[in-house]
């Protein structure tokens, strides 16, 4: 990021100017889709910048996809959280505010998903596990408050649904995807219920 002549440098204003943009990028071309070179000039830095802040392009998408899991686990848990205690409202909550995302022109799927579909590696996998962890720990804690008999099982099958959603919203139909996701995922925690 360019300073201007007589201002001082903030390194972690830099970091957080370069990893926000980053994520737009990232998200919009794949971790693939554009080399470090091309990466450098979309956000106005140097290579030297980009690597003294995150080492390696690597490092770059580890923290790119690190921040982009804290903000949607942090979304859906303020969705969840401002729907009140009901469970079948906050599946609601959730499941609506995911919509919203699918029908966002920009919505790509998840990103973190596609980060591990497209960079089968290590690091990347182990976020993307974290990442899915985070859901599942919410979606069972919504189960959990619903008394159900097992909060464990229908908080994977939730797990299951928000992630199969949001496949179809990104590969197929995003119109009703969150909405029918929404429906199968009220009728399973009534027969979880029952």
């Amino acid at each position: 990021m360019p300073v201007t002549k007589g201002s001082t440098i903030d390194p972690e204003r830099t970091r957080t100017a370069i990893l926000h943009a980053a994520t737009e990028v990232l998200y919009e071309r794949g971790l693939d889709g554009i080399g470090v070179a091309g990466l450098c000039a979309r956000l106005g830095v140097s290579k030297e910048t980009l690597y003294r802040h995150f080492g390696t392009k690597d490092g770059l998408v580890q923290a790119v996809l690190e921040a982009r899991s804290d903000r949607v686990i942090r979304w859906l848990t303020d969705a969840v959280t401002a729907a009140g205690d009901d469970p079948a409202d906050q599946i609601t909550a959730l499941f609506d505010a995911l919509q919203g995302w699918y029908d966002e022109p920009a919505f790509r799927g998840c990103a973190l998903l596609n980060a591990a579909t497209q960079h089968h590696t290590e690091a990347v996998r182990t976020i993307t596990a974290r990442h899915l962890g985070r859901y599942l720990e919410l979606l069972t804690e919504i189960a959990g408050r619903a008394e159900v008999t097992d909060p464990q099982l229908l908080g994977r099958q939730l797990l299951i649904l928000v992630e199969g959603a949001t496949i179809v919203a990104d590969h197929h139909d995003r119109a009703l995807a969150g909405e029918h996701a929404r429906q199968a995922a009220l009728a399973l925690l009534s027969a979880h219920r029952s």
